[in-house]
This record gives C-alpha cells, sequence and structure tokens, in this order.
C-alpha cells in the first residue's frame, strides 16, 4: 500500500476473514481519491462495498474532506454500476489518468 494513503479500512466476516477494503488518498484543499476498493468475489452483492463506501465517506466529512474522487476502468460496469446508485457522478479524467483512455472518472461532493 502506498505511502500516500490516509486512511484504510479492510471488512470482515465473523469468522475474522476479510472480504472487503477501501482507501483514501489526499488530493489537496478538502479533495480525496477513493483507492484500493475490492470485494471479494463470494461477498458481493452483500453490502460489504456500501459498507466500505460509507466508512470511508464519513472518515472523509469527519476531516471536513468536501468532495470524494475515484477512477474505475471501462471494463468495470459492476463498479460503475455501485458507484452511479451511490451518488457518484461522472467528471472528467484526472490526475494521472487524465491521458488514459481506459479509465472513467467519477465523484461525489460530501
Amino acid at each position: 500500500m502506498g505511502a500516500d494513503i490516509a486512511v484504510f479500512f479492510v471488512a470482515y466476516e465473523d469468522d475474522g476473514s476479510a472480504v472487503g477494503c477501501g482507501g483514501l488518498r489526499a488530493l489537496g484543499a478538502g479533495v480525496g481519491e477513493i483507492k484500493r476498493m475490492y470485494v471479494a468475489p463470494a461477498s458481493r452483492g452483500t453490502g460489504v462495498a456500501a459498507c466500505v463506501l460509507i466508512a470511508l465517506e464519513d472518515w472523509a466529512r469527519e476531516r471536513g474532506w468536501s468532495c470524494l474522487r475515484l477512477e474505475t476502468g471501462d471494463a468495470q460496469p459492476d463498479a460503475v454500476r455501485f458507484y452511479t446508485r451511490s451518488g457518484y457522478g461522472p467528471i472528467p479524467r484526472f490526475g494521472h489518468y487524465a491521458d488514459s483512455d481506459n479509465s472513467l472518472c467519477f465523484e461525489r461532493l460530501l
């Protein structure tokens, strides 16, 4: 994991097995980037991703961040649906994704 990750959450099953995770990177001026969102295939569709996302958003709000951005690939339709349903809207590619033709970027105001 990169040294620039501000926070990283892991979701666990009752038996202690990790089933999902996600992190945030500070972009500056109250803006953060969602990084490393992942849910184990067997746990997809169970609400794990929503719980991780809510934890990330709550953490960002508590620190006064006003906006979260993210990048996903154009071959990730499930991720696009999840983020869209969660209130994220498409934005122009940003940062090191600006020249990536396969990148789709989203943002949500907190």
